[in-house]
């Protein structure tokens, strides 16, 4: 196993001096503006190019490596020789870690591998919480400064019963037997606007590949927690009319294009799809992002996050698309989605989503750092090594250029420090439907 992960390295190595050299005429140092946009054509996705027709600068920096989290690539090592692919695509012997450190490009079942790879990425393996984290919507023609609207949560947190490395227990939770829960996640209290303070949802990911996400809503108008289906967490409409007490008028109200399927770039259950692999690329990321809090981008109106750094990475691109019968039973509202996973952070970089006829819909960017704090003057979350988070995430509906934008942290709040990764601040209370239902009063 070891000398696998001498393999991997010395391939990170390779990826990296091929991903830095120059290409296009694109090299460090140089500012890419809108009137610059084709100098990236090839090494953004066709969403993202968008973006930067539009008026997103980008920032051309060297290229640089991301180290695992030490407790992370030891469970690699000792762990990964387990896991196998069940024939119905399941996961199956995975304890913690990277469930696949080599992906083959010709093996038939590469896509899904990635695809597992990203969901057990090394960014928050055991638990985070990250504070205060707000999300501004943006039209063609608004400012940074005037958003058409602006949501601030008070929480949002994740808790893990599989794959942990630095929190006890390690490395399963006794839970995931006793229930079949492979993780948790919330987001709540809704703190603004006012129409929607005390909002929030809660989500359950089962082991299991048969069982769909168990969720529940914080309704601020009946003052009442109810279940939720998976098509209210596959569309943000469904989520904003929930929001407004039903009908169609909570869709105009509340003005935004993220979905919880979209968080992170990708939320939905894994087995939902069908994943095709449509090869490794050279191209340019944000995962050295240099602001945080983020800052909203002058030259586009806010509809994104410029001027950051953008550095060559190796991706992996993947497609996915909605099982027909999982995408009839959720109603995904989002049938096909394209991926650019980075090759040694595994996040995803860029998604471009299409709709029922397969035209290019909306497209999301997120921008991630690598450091050992959120933020430069953190007091509490210093970690002993460096790691990946998120710094912002934009979704931009490209048909008519309206754009949400999510901080985390965010710039309006004393709290500045924002993420909490694995530092056992997320307990099990914080995920009740009660605790929830307890906060929104």
């Amino acid at each position: 196993m070891k000398v696998k992960l001498e393999v991997v390295v010395m391939a990170a190595f390779l990826i990296l001096a091929i991903a830095g050299a120059p290409r296009a005429g694109v090299n460090p140092g140089d500012t890419i503006t809108k009137d610059q946009a084709d100098k990236v054509a090839d090494l953004v996705s066709p969403g993202n190019l968008i973006l930067v027709k539009q008026g997103m600068t980008m920032k051309i920096v060297p290229s640089d490596r991301l180290e695992w989290p030490p407790p992370y690539k030891s469970a690699t090592e000792k762990y990964s020789p387990q896991v196998t692919l069940a024939p119905d695509g399941a996961l199956k012997g995975y304890s913690a870690g990277l469930p696949f450190p080599l992906v083959d490009a010709n093996d038939p079942q590469a896509a899904l591998k990635v695809m597992w790879n990203f969901s057990y990425r090394p960014l928050y393996t055991d638990d985070a919480i990250s504070k205060n984290v707000e999300i501004a919507s943006y039209k063609p023609g608004s400012t940074a400064a005037d958003p058409v609207e602006h949501f601030t949560i008070g929480n949002v947190g994740f808790y893990n019963n599989t794959g942990r490395t630095e929190v006890n227990p390690i490395p399963t939770d006794p839970e995931a037997k006793n229930s079949g829960i492979r993780y948790r996640f919330g987001a709540y209290p809704f703190l603004e606007p006012a129409e929607m303070r005390g909002f929030g949802f809660i989500r359950y990911r089962s082991l299991d590949p048969k069982v769909e996400d168990n969720s529940w809503m914080m309704n601020p108008r009946t003052r009442h927690t109810r279940r939720a289906s998976a098509s209210e967490l596959s569309d943000v409409f469904g989520l904003l009319d929930t929001a407004a007490g039903g009908g169609s008028g909570g869709a105009g109200t509340y003005a935004s294009n993220l979905d919880p399927d979209s968080f992170f770039g990708f939320a939905a259950k894994i087995e939902d799809f069908n994943y095709k692999f449509l090869g490794e690329k050279p191209m340019l990321a944000v995962v050295n992002a240099e602001n945080s809090p983020a800052k909203a981008c002058p030259t586009d109106g806010g509809r994104t996050i410029c001027p950051e750094n953008w550095e060559m990475r190796r991706l992996y691109v993947i497609e996915a698309d909605a099982k027909q019968a999982s995408a009839i039973a959720a109603g995904a509202s989002i049938p096909k989605r394209i991926f650019y996973i980075d090759s040694e952070g595994w996040f995803i970089t860029a998604s471009d989503q299409y709709d029922r006829d397969g035209k290019l819909w909306k497209t999301i960017a997120t921008f991630n750092a690598y450091r050992d704090r959120p933020v430069p003057d953190a007091r509490v979350a210093i970690w002993p090594f460096k790691r990946m988070f998120q710094t912002a995430l934009v979704d931009e509906d490209v048909t008519n250029g309206f754009s949400t934008v999510v901080l985390s942290p965010g710039v309006e709040t004393d709290e500045h420090e924002s993420w909490y990764i694995n530092m056992g601040l997320a307990t099990e209370n914080f995920f009740n439907p009660v605790a929830m239902s307890n906060a929104a009063h």
